[in-house]
């Protein structure tokens, strides 16, 4: 036992391995501070000028950047011979390339996402039954906040290949509501009524003019489409406040807004189809009573 601490005694005391930590201990302190320092330079040189996305990435290349210089010289003053070191990492990194062909696509396909800017942080995006607010963009995904506090990744490669919509990309959008009416109604009366009640709506833009269309002739109904502008900001506002007052003006109106509607017809080699008719509560009251008693079997 003595000679075992005898022995790990004269490593700890050794000159050589002293100093070697010395110059670890000055380098770890050192480094972390200085990539503190130049992270924190960096990004209030940049202040407004760059994008939220474009100064995360800052962020983690300044960080990430500076962490494996770091390590690089650690390994260093330990006595790691750094050409070895570098040889086996690519030999490696060639051999690892080949098996995350799918991590390297999805990192060309954040490349062409950042570059291209499809959408920024803080933007909302839809993709397929997904929407959710951007919260990251990182060179391997894309991390989304659905609006139920849910916590969406999705990879970059999905959706340099797919179809997605960018939901806040421009500051005022449309809203359509489609609405039926029965066919009694007056066509040209009900896209008045419609007019009024979006020019009335606070939240619905005068300029663009709300678009009113008479889309054809439903099953039930005579259909119509009320197409508000707004401002991005305004959607559940306006999704709430104009469904609500075409109801209300209607009712005020007279207006019937119709349920479906089913004809059924029976062929000529069918036996007709029965059709009973139910009088009133007190008109079947009195007919139960006015009628004889049935006679016993």
């Amino acid at each position: 036992m003595s000679e075992v601490w005898n022995s790990f005694s004269a490593w700890l005391l050794d000159e050589a391995r002293l100093a070697a930590g010395l110059r670890v201990l000055v380098l770890l302190v050192v480094g972390s501070l200085l990539i503190r320092l130049v992270r924190r330079v960096t990004l209030k040189a940049a202040g407004r000028k760059v994008s939220e996305q474009a100064a995360m990435l800052i962020y983690k290349s300044i960080v990430y950047g500076g962490n494996t210089l770091l390590f690089l010289m650690i390994l260093r003053e330990f006595g790691f011979d750094l050409t070895t070191l570098l040889a086996a990492a690519g030999v490696a990194g060639i051999a690892i390339g080949f098996a995350a062909q799918t991590s390297l696509s999805n990192l060309i396909s954040g490349v062409f996402l950042i570059w291209e800017k499809p959408f920024v942080v803080g933007d909302v995006v839809a993709m397929g039954d997904t929407m959710g607010l951007v919260h990251s963009i990182d060179l391997l995904s894309v991390k989304l906040r659905t609006f139920d506090n849910r916590f969406v990744r999705v990879p970059n490669e999905t959706l340099v290949k797919n179809t997605f919509i960018n939901v806040t990309r421009f500051p005022i959008r449309r809203f359509d509501l489609n609405i039926g009416v029965a066919y009694k109604e007056d066509i040209a009366r009900v896209m008045k009524i419609l007019a009024e009640v979006a020019d009335r709506n606070p939240y619905c833009l005068d300029e663009p003019e709300p678009v009113i269309i008479f889309t054809g002739f439903g099953d039930s109904s005579l259909n119509f489409l009320l197409g508000a502008w707004f401002v991005k900001a305004d959607f559940l506002k306006l999704r709430n406040s104009l469904s609500r007052e075409v109801k209300e003006r209607f009712d005020q109106e007279g207006v019937e807004i119709p349920f479906p509607h089913r004809s059924l017809y029976v062929g000529s080699a069918t036996d007709p189809f029965p059709v009973r008719v139910v009088a009133d509560a007190d008109e079947s009251a009195a007919a139960e009573d006015a009628a004889p008693p049935a006679s016993p079997l």
